[in-house]
């Protein structure tokens, strides 16, 4: 007697996560020094005979906590080190076309990468110098490598509010050369936004984008501040602000993207575990967000395995992984066809199972 095979029943195993890396990308969160690579670090060392810390040495990121004065201190000490080896052009033009082939790499279409100048003036023959070396090393990247990039200047909290008006106006008179914003850095407990105010209406009076650090290290109040002070149309970090839910709701009112870093708030402390990073809780929230890796070097993780946190640690589907890079992308100073094309291009990865172009 012949057998009667019961019909086939259709699959019902779940399609495999589509590769994060192959996301269309704007990253609005990368540090000078800190997108330099492990091993560049070590050659440039070895190169200028300098001795590094032993937690730079390592193969493993360096075990960091910045909740306390002394921890920040040492993040810091640690993030001077590193800058110290970047003594000339040649280790300048190499960061920033290692940081563009990285950026790359991670699926990646347009950086904004801040630098503050005067880090590197003393070397490089002064402020002017410096900005138009690293200005022309982004060309040169870009050009290489395919990828936009820009620049943010940005100002140290560290500092005198009145360093800061001069690299606002060092900002300006380079901003049709490839600088579209300015920044403020550093321990946010120490300088206050509202020092900043008058170096901040410098640079936005000529049309560069406000995106000072808040809310990170400090709370709320932090995040306010950078609104209210320095007119603010992107906040680096911005975390803190998940804590008040009126907050939340004029970031997503009035549209100010925060530039999320999770692997750096958890390397610092802010949240013990990269679960409770309030990721979710923002994006529901309906704040734009830009997920950043901040500083690669020393927090271990560039910027595609962002994404991949957001997937794992919060439940984030493909769709809403898409809509996180849409976010970005938005957020972003990027020219109109750039933004279609990469915008295109999330809707291509999403639209084919495993993320891979047709």
């Amino acid at each position: 007697m012949e057998q009667v095979l019961a019909p086939s029943r259709p699959s019902t195993l779940p399609s495999a996560p589509r590769d994060v890396r192959l996301l269309p990308k704007a990253h609005l969160h990368l540090h000078f020094t800190g997108s330099m690579r492990p091993t560049t670090l070590l050659e440039l060392a070895d190169k200028h005979g300098i001795r590094l810390p032993e937690a730079l040495v390592s193969s493993e990121p360096p075990k960091l906590r910045a909740t306390d004065e002394r921890g920040w201190f040492r993040f810091q000490r640690l993030y001077d080190a590193a800058r110290n080896c970047l003594q000339d052009e040649d280790d300048i033009r190499r960061l920033v076309l290692e940081a563009a082939e990285d950026e790359r790499a991670d699926g990646s279409g347009w950086l904004e990468i801040q630098v503050d100048p005067t880090s590197y003036a003393p070397r490089l023959g002064g402020l002017i110098p410096a900005l138009e070396l690293v200005l022309d090393a982004v060309n040169d990247a870009s050009r290489r490598t395919g990828v936009g990039i820009r620049v943010l200047v940005a100002a140290n909290r560290m500092k005198h509010p009145l360093d800061a008006r001069t690299l606002a106006r060092l900002a300006v008179r380079y901003a049709d050369q490839g600088v579209v914003g300015f920044g403020l850095s550093n321990d946010e407990r120490r300088g206050l936004a509202r020092d900043f105010d008058r170096a901040f209406r410098i640079a936005t009076e000529a049309g560069l984008l406000a995106a000072p650090h808040g809310g990170e290290l400090a709370g709320p109040s932090s995040v306010r501040s950078c609104l209210d002070d320095l007119g603010a149309r992107r906040i680096g970090h911005g975390v803190r602000a998940a804590e008040n839910p009126e907050l939340m709701r004029r970031l997503a009112q009035e549209q100010v993207t925060c530039e999320v870093c999770p692997a750096s708030n958890v390397a610092l402390g802010v949240y013990e575990r990269p679960e409770d990073v309030p990721l979710r809780k923002l994006f529901e929230a309906g704040v734009p967000l830009a997920l950043g890796a901040d500083d690669p070097l020393l927090f271990g993780s560039r910027l595609a395995a962002q994404y991949e946190s957001a997937r794992q640690h919060h439940g984030f589907t493909d769709e809403e992984l898409a809509e996180l890079a849409r976010q970005g992308v938005r957020g972003s100073l990027a020219p109109e066809p750039v933004r279609a094309r990469l915008l295109s291009g999330i809707d291509a990865w999403l639209a084919q199972p495993d993320g891979q172009p047709e």
